[in-house]
């Protein structure tokens, strides 16, 4: 009989021999690890996280909308405000592109409303008075009720400021700034020639505010004079002038920033309009560069003092520097005072070849680099000022013949 004890490899836990399996494990697999987690447990852990983490989700949510129930209940601080329409007067300047705060700021430093709150307050709870403070000077009263102050600022009536139209020349702006301030007819315009170094241009300009008198609403008090205009003028299109690397984008064309603001001006009185601003500031820069006459109205309307879309034969022929049929290069000064959107176009142009343009009729301003089509654009702008002209010649004529008294004794 054989001695199970002493038989090698058949004793269990002898050496080589295959340790005890449990009940219902396949043979030869893996042996479980003594520390492996039930999954029974693990699964019954994660319900428990998820739980939990449910709950927490769901109180922290009733809490948030619970704080803010709360807090939408609560009314905001009042405002220190004035009561009534207040008393006395003083004047409140409102510049260009002022904001409600700046606004409310100058009201309160002037003594017009008890506080800055109680203004943007009452201005941002009407609707009318959404984008409708005006630029200019404000007569008001002191210890005025915010809603009271409001009321006379969103009258354009109420707003004493003076406007400049893009594209005016120096001498219509001198005229406007006399009539403004009551002056004597010439006093602006003497005024900027004996005062120029005073007032802030460039040593390129040469004393020529000519392009330099920004067009804008500037404010007018009762202290305002014509060199207080002028002064803010300049500076704002100094301003201007000197945004978006003007300067640098100048000396890229091969020009001054002088003569980028005369390319801008002659942009302002050629373009029908802004979208069409980039694309003639292109023709501009590529007539210059090719040293090519540039050809432009405008600038001989300068030289004669006048605007107008016809010009003659003989006009082109006009002995003047600003004669650009004439003389090649840019005419020696700007020619009006532009704005922001023609300043822009000089500053960066449209990309094209364009040498040539032409606004055949109101809005269609054609651009073409080949002179024969520049030829056959210019027949139909010309067809069309003729057709126009006859037209306006037969409604005059009919009009005058319906006004002649019939001669006595006519059926």
């Amino acid at each position: 009989m054989t001695d199970l004890d002493l038989t090698p490899g058949l004793s269990p836990g002898h050496l080589g021999a295959p340790a005890t399996e449990p009940e219902g494990r396949p043979p030869g697999a893996p042996a479980p690890r003594p520390d492996a987690p039930d999954p029974r447990r693990r699964r019954n852990g994660l319900a428990c996280l998820l739980t939990a983490l449910s709950l927490v989700a769901v109180f922290g949510g009733i809490g948030l909308a619970g704080f803010s129930w709360l807090q939408g209940q609560r009314k905001p601080p009042a405002a220190a405000d004035y009561a009534g329409e207040g008393a006395g007067s003083v004047q409140v300047s409102v510049p260009e592109g002022a904001g409600l705060s700046q606004i409310a700021s100058a009201l309160v430093r002037n003594g017009v409303v008890a506080s800055s709150l109680a203004f943007t307050r009452a201005a941002k709870g009407s609707a009318a008075a959404a984008g409708r403070i005006q630029p200019g000077t404000y007569t008001l009263r002191q210890k005025m009720s915010a809603a009271a102050a409001l009321a006379v600022l969103i009258d354009p009536a109420n707003a004493n400021g003076l406007t400049i139209p893009e594209g005016w020349r120096g001498n219509q702006i001198y005229a406007a700034i006399d009539k403004k301030l009551q002056l004597p007819q010439g006093t602006t315009e003497k005024t900027a020639q004996e005062q120029a170094a005073e007032l802030g241009l460039p040593e390129t300009a040469g004393g020529n505010l000519e392009g330099y008198l920004f067009p804008a609403t500037y404010a007018v008090t009762d202290e305002t004079t014509a060199v207080d205009l002028l002064k803010q003028m300049v500076e704002r299109a100094g301003k201007e002038f000197l945004r978006d690397d003007a300067e640098v984008v100048a000396t890229n064309f091969g020009q001054t920033l002088y003569g980028l603001v005369t390319i801008a001006s002659m942009v302002q009185g050629e373009a029908d309009n802004v979208e069409d601003m980039g694309k003639v500031a292109r023709v501009i820069y590529n007539r210059l560069a090719k040293n090519m006459p540039l050809q432009l109205d405008s600038t001989i309307n300068y030289a004669l003092g006048r605007s107008t879309l016809n010009t003659s034969v003989t006009d082109t022929r006009l002995d003047s520097p600003y004669n650009t049929y004439k003389h090649a290069g840019l005419p020696p000064s700007p020619i009006s005072n532009p704005g922001r959107q023609a300043i822009m176009a000089a500053v960066d142009p449209a990309a094209g070849d364009w040498l040539y343009f032409v606004t055949v009729k109101p809005g269609d301003t054609r651009f073409t680099d080949s002179f024969d089509v520049q030829q056959k654009n210019v027949a139909e702008f010309n067809a069309n000022r003729a057709a126009a002209s006859a037209s306006a010649s037969a409604g005059a004529s009919a009009s005058a013949s319906a006004t002649v008294p019939a001669s006595p004794g006519a059926p």
